[in-house]
């Protein structure tokens, strides 16, 4: 933590000066408190007479100190604040940016319910510790030890009353935190499984209504929020008893100091402004040991969490850089040799033994059954995941040679599930290029047949779509993905099923315009009809994680058993014209 606390440091020692001034003012008023009783009031140094005018200037001493402390008191709040919230601001920025080197298997070991409370609630929670830390702990030190000091300075006695309740008080801190402190990690775990619930939920809000789940989701998420305050409320209750008894404790000197004072009022050993004074020190201790209990409870608490955001920070990103920049003299070629893969935590391969190479320009369309494997490998080309065994090229490299960056710059992938930002339609599309002008916008929407429903919106390319894409269909989503895509100044072209929701001509239509406008463009297209899998140079057919076939429609039609099982179960006999062996009818 020390990395992210030492450059806010010199705020964090400039208030805890402005603390210490703080608490030696409210020190020194008991002190000037007794004096305005003894002499002020009592008179007691002045023969039994009262005296007005001290009583006027301890009272302006008194005012003018109170004002002092508070002026010490704020100062302290504000750069305590903003030492606290920078510190919180730098672990969150750090731990989104460490977020986003993740690759896929570690984000899901985490769960996104969990990155969310770490992100936010824990770094809050670490926060309130650096906070607490600064702050509590200096002002609940010196409380602490000033009061017990002034105690012993005003009567001896008065001091070792204070003393005898140290021991007790101290065993029931110590017996709270150990009872406290792990239920901390646990609380966090419940949050975590709070905000995984909602996540899903709100992302599957369709599904939930389409199949009448609303009540078992609202009795899912009561057991998980029941989870949660059930051991929120075991902490609460530790900490409930704890400041009652410390209450009865430190009252209970209080009571001992006033029978002490009273006898040593009427022995003449003490004075009645001195019984005052320790009572207020009394108080003032009183004061420090319940905001020692805050502090515990705050620290332990924000330790528990800094200890989360810790791995978050730590983690070291699966897939390691590598140092390649990209610049090649071959543009656009894939190669797979001998890949195999499995996903991670499975001892069983997705790909046995892959070797296919595409060569630049060319359109090459993935089929296969589902969960043959197809989505696993266009996944490799960018690197989402890493191979078990054999390597995939790009443009003659092993892709974990690449620095991710730029492998990644000359690869543009359209998925299924068309993620779309809550922000105007042209600016989703140039998130594939930033940096477009309003005609590549447009000209990308026009190859991906979305130009007329976008002018057909309120206000065109500056229509805003709402989070995740709902404001917008199926196919519309799909083409505003394919359009930021296309827009994409990428070498190699990914589809993996992005053309799902679109009728046969819309399809048609877009692959006709992406052969005329990006000619040179590698097109890797991973499809479930064979009417999308027709137009390509190369059909690759995938069976059980290998690749069963490749060749060209007509090729496949006479040469693969499985290729005609799938043109035969999507188009009639009269459609297909092919018989059972591969001939023409």
């Amino acid at each position: 933590m020390w990395k992210y606390i030492r450059p806010y440091l010199p705020y964090a020692v400039f208030a805890a000066l402005c603390m210490v001034g703080e608490v030696s003012m409210d020190l020194l008023q008991p002190d000037i408190m007794s004096r305005l009783v003894d002499d002020g009031v009592l008179g007691i140094s002045n023969g039994g007479v009262s005296d007005l005018n001290m009583v006027l200037r301890m009272g302006a001493a008194m005012l003018g100190i109170a004002l002092l402390g508070c002026v010490f008191g704020s100062t302290n709040n504000v750069f305590v604040q903003y030492a606290g919230q920078s510190v919180g601001n730098d672990m969150r920025k750090d731990c989104f940016k460490n977020i986003l080197r993740f690759s896929f298997p570690q984000v899901e070991r985490f769960g996104t319910g969990s990155l969310i409370t770490r992100v936010t609630n824990d770094i809050t929670q670490v926060q309130g510790f650096v906070s607490m830390f600064v702050r509590g702990l200096i002002r609940t030190s010196l409380l602490t030890i000033g009061s017990v000091f002034f105690l012993f300075k005003l009567n001896t006695a008065f001091g070792l009353i204070s003393l005898c309740a140290a021991p007790l008080v101290l065993l029931i801190i110590i017996v709270s935190i150990l009872k406290t402190n792990p239920l901390f990690p646990k609380l966090q775990q419940k949050l975590d499984n709070i905000n995984s619930i909602m996540q899903e939920d709100i992302s599957g809000i369709r599904v939930i209504k389409a199949c009448v789940r609303e009540v078992y989701e609202k009795v899912r998420f009561g057991k998980a929020n029941d989870e949660l305050i059930k051991t929120q409320l075991k902490i609460l209750i530790i900490f409930a008893f704890m400041s009652p008894l410390m209450n009865m404790l430190l009252y209970g000197a209080i009571v001992l100091i006033l029978y002490s004072g009273n006898a040593q009022v009427m022995s003449g050993t003490a004075s009645p402004g001195a019984v005052m004074a320790a009572i207020t020190y009394a108080t003032q201790l009183l004061n420090g040991i319940l905001m020692l209990v805050m502090l515990f409870q705050t620290i332990s608490r924000g330790y528990a969490s800094w200890k989360r955001v810790r791995e978050v920070l730590n983690s070291e990103p699966d897939l390691k850089d590598g140092d390649f920049d990209g610049r090649t003299e071959l543009r656009g070629s894939v190669e797979f040799k001998g890949v195999s893969f499995a996903f991670p935590d499975s001892d069983k391969n997705v790909l046995d033994g892959i070797s296919l190479k595409i060569n630049p320009g060319e359109t090459i369309a993935i089929m296969g059954a589902t969960g043959c494997g197809k989505t696993s490998l266009v996944s490799l080309i960018p690197r989402f995941y890493d191979t078990v065994e054999g390597a995939v090229l790009v443009d003659g490299v092993d892709v974990k040679k690449y620095n991710q960056t730029a492998l990644r710059q000359k690869i543009s992938v359209a998925l299924q599930k068309s993620e779309l930002f809550s922000a105007p339609i042209k600016e989703n599309i140039a998130w594939g290029k930033p940096d477009a002008s309003g005609d590549e916008i447009i000209e990308a929407a026009k190859i991906a047949q979305a130009h007329d429903f976008i002018m057909n919106t309120p206000n065109g390319y500056d229509t805003m779509v709402a989070e995740r894409g709902t404001s917008l269909s199926g196919g519309q989503r799909q083409r505003v993905a394919i359009a930021r895509a296309v827009l994409s100044p990428a070498e190699i072209l990914i589809f993996d099923d992005a053309t799902s929701a679109l009728d046969l001509k819309t399809e048609a239509d877009l692959y006709a315009a992406l052969k005329k406008h990006r000619p040179d463009m590698t097109k890797i297209i991973v499809v479930q009809r064979i009417a999308s899998a027709r137009f390509a140079d190369r059909i690759a057919v995938l069976e059980h994680g290998v690749i069963a076939a490749c060749g060209s429609h007509e090729e496949l039609l006479k040469t693969s058993g499985t290729y005609r099982d799938i043109y035969r179960s999507q188009m009639s006999d009269e459609e297909s014209g092919v018989s059972a062996d591969g001939r023409a009818n």
